[in-house]
């Protein structure tokens, strides 16, 4: 019986080396146990041959030769029994050995049914082959998983039980600015998610690293499973921010709709009202303040109506229709409609995109009227210059479309894409709610945060560089 490889899932498995069998020190091995035995059982064998020397009286030179091939013999015969009996079991213990250490390529050959030997070696046959499609069942199953876990646009992370994290997908990478290669190990703590940690299952969070923490809400599924008998903590963590945000568009948008139905009802009688009582005047009443009283109901009755018109256009926003357009070409249009300021263009590798131009147009001329407006506030720096810049960068496969200002920066995070809010006189609260409906309609994000270095604020424009599915 003798052992050769089988097939293995890894076709270059290296040589592992065979660990021999313990030895006692109180007894003898099994091989010296066996041939000693076996050696004994010739003594009646050389008993009856020097009892037949002395019988017939042979010389003592033929009786040492009769001797001398007797033991010879019966060794040589003593080495093949035992050959027979100790190679399987030598092949089966690589078997073993080879299952103990993971490979599952041998296999012991030769054997056969109705036989003591070859029933056990057709056993450990059958084990290692079982083995073997578990392993390859296992490595595939954790090939699937490596997979989905790749694939998933939801962050998932694992910790042991003193915090530290086992595991982190891409996409928690790409939400908590992290690399799995240098951060695998280290406590949250370190990586500033010790907040994780104690959320409970069902709470919402807000990622404070990479995540625009104005607008990211994620929901937090949380679990745990075992890993070699130790208990570790699996979280989930879904982005709600979207659905959170057609809620609330949903919710304004019905509210602006009872709200103009209400105030149209009214608006139209006021003005067609004063109107008619306009055209009553006398000459003599021309220039009266019942005159210019008429021509004021009449004015902000149409202003009303224009700013209820404004808010109906943010919530009927058509579906974006898609074309390549170059990145360059569509900045120098925006920035060329600001005469306020000369917007700065920094050094950017133009860049084309499938994007809806006109909309994409409306969100960056809205993105750079704040800016400039926020650069020209009273409250901004006295010793600046006042300073827009506008640029962009290719970050995997989408485009960040920068807008910098050194204006007084951002008081009041938590309220920047309410509808209504508006902190600038004559303001409408509409534009960076306008411009974060176009990006997300083109599978893209607005995101507003301080500069760090010098006052001012950057907005940010992320959108796909290919055109996303469904658009």
């Amino acid at each position: 019986m003798a052992s050769e490889p089988q097939p293995s899932p890894n076709p270059v498995a290296p040589q592992r080396k065979r660990l021999p069998l313990g030895r006692s020190r109180r007894r003898l091995s099994f091989e010296l146990q066996l041939r000693i035995w076996l050696s004994l059982m010739g003594l009646p064998v050389l008993i009856l041959c020097l009892g037949l020397c002395r019988r017939y009286e042979a010389p003592w030179s033929v009786t040492l030769i009769w001797t001398i091939v007797a033991v010879v013999g019966w060794s040589i015969c003593v080495s093949i029994f035992l050959e027979q009996i100790v190679r399987p079991l030598q092949t089966l213990a690589n078997v073993v050995a080879a299952l103990r250490e993971d490979d599952y390529s041998f296999r012991a050959r030769g054997a056969r049914r109705n036989d003591a030997m070859g029933d056990l070696a057709l056993e450990v046959n059958a084990l290692a082959g079982m083995l073997q499609a578990q392993r390859a069942s296992a490595l595939e199953a954790m090939a699937l998983v490596e997979r989905v876990m790749e694939a998933m646009q939801s962050p998932v992370l694992a910790f042991d039980p003193v915090g530290r994290l086992q595991l982190l997908n891409p996409a928690g990478e790409h939400v908590f600015g992290l690399r799995s290669v240098t951060s695998i190990g280290k406590s949250a703590s370190e990586l500033k998610l010790d907040y994780l940690l104690s959320t409970n299952d069902g709470e919402l969070v807000s990622p404070g690293s990479h995540a625009n923490p104005q607008t990211d809400r994620w929901f937090v599924k949380r679990t745990s499973f075992r890993l070699r008998g130790v208990q570790h903590s699996l979280l989930m963590l879904s982005d709600v921010s979207a659905a959170l945000r057609e809620e609330e568009r949903q919710a304004w948008e019905r509210l602006i709709r009872v709200l103009g139905h209400e105030i149209n009802n009214s608006l139209t009688p006021i003005k067609s009202i004063a109107g008619s009582l306009r055209g009553r005047l006398t000459p003599a009443d021309t220039g009266g303040d019942f005159e210019r009283g008429l021509a004021v109901i009449e004015d902000r009755a149409e202003s009303l109506n224009r700013f209820l018109q404004a808010y109906r256009q943010l919530m009927g926003l058509p579906v974006p229709k898609l074309a390549p357009i170059s990145l360059a070409d569509l900045m120098e249009r925006v920035i060329h409609l600001e005469t306020r300021l000369r917007v700065q263009m920094l050094d950017s590798k133009d860049q084309t995109i499938y994007v809806d131009a006109d909309q994409i147009q409306q969100a960056l001329i809205n993105l750079v009227r704040n800016a400039t407006e926020a650069a020209l506030h009273q409250d901004a720096p006295h010793q600046a210059v006042p300073l827009v810049q506008a640029g962009w960068q290719t970050v995997g496969d989408e485009v960040v479309i920068s807008i910098l200002d050194n204006g007084p920066g951002l008081s009041n995070e938590s309220n920047l894409f309410v509808p209504f809010y508006t902190t600038k006189p004559g303001g409408t609260g509409i534009g960076l709610v306008l411009a974060q409906q176009i990006a997300e309609a083109h599978r893209g994000k607005v995101r507003l945060i301080n500069q760090l270095e010098r006052s001012g604020c950057i907005a940010e424009l992320r959108l796909p560089i290919s055109p996303g599915e469904g658009l």
